[in-house]
């Protein structure tokens, strides 16, 4: 058996953001012309009326201040309020695969490897936009990696984590050389941009990993251990599928719906439900993690969290270290690329772990839907 490495991390960030400012003018029009149609029904109680939202509840409520998008007229047009993709052909590059792949050539660029180094290719998204051929070998198929492999895992915002202890795996059983894991994120448009709720919290963006076996090579961060949990929760759900046409009437040919916001085809989650649950479950999985490396708390030089939500982070970095903790000891990345989904700890770490020396310790974690929780600690080589 040989230990796998992190060697190197990519990022391809879409051009275009959305300001808080800009999010709530448009989500404000909206709830404008909804009320003011339904002004009759509104008033004889039978509909309830919209709230606006402020710039001011968004960052207050989540730490976010804006977030990139696939596609931001779509977006905030109140007619729309979806991203605009364009449609292509089956020999086309799919979207998905084609933003993965920036991200991969990212990584590979950074570690000075070519596709030819890589042989497998896994794709850990929550977003993935068909069921099959995966999305996976579609990357390998662009990146040009002839003689290999590539699959698709969706375990939510944990998919990175979980995929990498996948990779670590089969690297360590000698079944690869390096494998790029890979979490293509286009959250825009499975959210319900209509939700006051939940309008606010999600982003574009794709990341990728290197890991190979350490005696390929030098630098990177050694991965001293990954641990996986998981406990059914439907406190965060999205219930699109291909069963969904199978709900509809006989005779009913309409699309699926984007505009309610009890649209469970959607994103969906009780927020405070998930914090008070989700929170004590991260912070403990850590700390026994932690324990069982033999690892103290003042040990760890920095921890890389899922990037949902800043109260939850900073309580669980405090619950982690035993102390107040945040900035530094636990970067975000929400202010300017919101929740990524999987992305979001790969994103804080990329960006966030260039200034630590050789033999600092971290801990990257992401959390979300199932639940779902991993962890993956590292040391700087």
């Amino acid at each position: 058996m040989t230990a796998a490495v992190i060697r190197s991390t990519g990022l391809w960030t879409p051009a275009e953001s959305i300001s808080n400012e800009e999010l709530v003018a448009s989500f404000n029009a909206y709830v404008e012309a909804y009320n003011s149609a339904h002004a009759d029904e509104i008033a004889r109680g039978e509909v309830e009326a919209l709230s606006s939202s402020s710039a001011e509840f968004v960052e207050k409520a989540s730490g976010i201040k804006s977030r990139y998008v696939i596609d931001k007229a779509g977006v905030l047009d109140i007619k729309r309020m979806v991203p605009r993709i364009q449609p292509r052909a089956n020999d086309q590059i799919a979207i998905l695969a084609e933003i993965g792949v920036k991200a991969c050539q990212d990584a590979l660029e950074r570690a000075g490897r070519t596709p030819g180094d890589v042989d497998g290719v896994i794709v850990g998204a929550s977003n993935l936009q068909r069921a099959y051929p995966a999305v996976a070998i579609e990357i390998q198929d662009a990146l040009g990696i002839e003689d290999g492999f590539g699959f698709d895992m969706n375990v939510a915002c944990s998919s990175a984590t979980f995929a990498m202890q996948a990779a670590a795996d089969m690297i360590a059983q000698g079944h690869a050389r390096a494998i790029l894991v890979v979490n293509p994120e286009i959250c825009s448009a499975h959210l319900n941009w209509r939700d006051r709720d939940s309008h606010f919290i999600f982003g574009d963006v794709a990341t990728a990993i290197l890991l190979e076996r350490e005696d390929l090579g030098e630098g990177g961060w050694r991965i001293l251990g990954t641990r996986l949990r998981t406990k059914f929760s439907n406190n965060i759900r999205n219930n699109f599928g291909f069963l969904n046409r199978t709900e509809r009437a006989d005779g009913d040919n309409t699309a699926l719906q984007n505009g309610s916001p009890n649209d469970d085809k959607l994103f969906v989650q009780e927020g405070r439900k998930v914090f008070k649950e989700v929170v004590p479950m991260v912070s403990e999985m850590i700390r026994d993690h932690m324990e069982a490396l033999g690892l103290e708390p003042d040990e760890m030089r920095r921890i890389w969290l899922h990037q949902a939500n800043i109260n939850m982070n900073l309580m669980i970095a405090r619950k982690v270290f035993g102390r107040e903790a945040g900035g530094e000891d636990a970067p975000t990345i929400l202010d300017t690329y919101a929740n990524t989904s999987s992305a979001g700890s790969i994103i804080a770490f990329h960006l966030h772990s260039q200034d630590l020396a050789a033999g600092d310790k971290g801990v990257i974690c992401s959390f979300g839907a199932g639940y779902s929780a991993g962890s993956v600690f590292v040391e700087k080589m």
